[in-house]
């Protein structure tokens, strides 16, 4: 039976959990409850601390789990990415105060807090910057600064009004761009397969849309060029020679700009249709 670690609260929690359900998993009724078993699909559910999930999964204990890149890298587990999730996307970056600090050089013999010290410690070493030490905060990052704590902060940043607010700018690169992964201490784990097949068929159910159109066979090669499908457009002969109907895979975001250009081109009756699931 497949073992499988969830983030039991936090950020990636309720997504993590709706993706599996859209898999086909079945889900605990109770939030409080840390252990569900899935007879149908031959797995058990393990409800836990999203920071602890890489660590359970790194030891062998748990086969695969779902938690952030950045807490994945920050533990140090021997635990591996297998698949990105397409959610809980965030960007890690340093901040000082207003006009004191302004390359990643400057945090040479500084303090920097952070919530994720093995991340942070460990990208500074890789640039040839020796801080004077990394101070492990687990919240309100940004207000180490003020209170003496720290010279420099390095947390997620959305807007960057929450460090604006504790009078910090944001200066040098980005430390990572994370977002939710699925997790294994083997890179290709056999055992987790069919679980990264239904989850990568959630994300291209949610990505695209089928899209449905009638168009003269005369215009059939320029529509193929607007849409042109994963592979290739499936197209269906109609009673009139003339024409013929096609069916295609378009990215979501893409729908409306899609439908207007083969309208223009000539095609009529499309029509649009969500993806419940997919395999590819």
């Amino acid at each position: 039976m497949l073992r499988v670690a969830v983030p039991n609260k936090g950020s990636l929690a309720e997504t993590a959990s709706a993706m599996l359900i859209e898999a086909g998993y079945g889900s605990r009724r109770d939030p409080r409850d840390l252990h569900f078993v899935d007879v149908r699909n031959e797995v058990e559910f393990f409800y836990l601390r999203p920071r602890d999930i890489a660590t359970y999964v790194g030891s062998g204990a748990l086969d695969v789990g779902i938690t952030g890149r950045d807490l994945l890298l920050d533990s140090h587990s021997p635990a591996r990415e297998i698949s990105a999730l397409g959610f809980g996307d965030s960007t890690f970056r340093f901040a000082g105060p207003v006009g004191q600090l302004g390359a990643l050089a400057d945090l040479a013999g500084k303090r920097v807090a952070t919530s994720y010290p093995n991340l942070v410690s460990d990208f500074l070493a890789r640039n040839g910057v020796t801080p004077q030490s990394v101070v492990r905060l687990d919240g309100a990052v940004e207000s180490a600064v003020r209170l003496g704590v720290a010279d420099a902060v390095a947390d997620v940043v959305s807007t960057g009004g929450t460090l604006r607010q504790a009078g910090l700018e944001i200066f040098g690169p980005v430390l990572l761009e994370s977002t939710a992964v699925l997790i294994a201490r083997e890179e290709n784990s056999a055992r987790a397969s069919t679980l990264v097949r239904r989850l990568t068929g959630v994300m291209v159910a949610r990505e695209y849309v089928l899209m449905d159109y009638d168009v003269p066979r005369s215009l059939l090669d320029e529509a193929c060029v607007i849409a042109p499908g994963i592979e290739s457009p499936t197209v269906s002969p109609l009673h009139d020679p003339e024409w013929v109907a096609v069916r295609v895979m378009v990215p979501r975001r893409d729908t409306n700009h899609v439908m207007d250009a083969l309208h223009d081109l000539g095609a009529r009756a499309i029509l649009v249709s969500s993806i419940h699931a997919a395999r590819l």
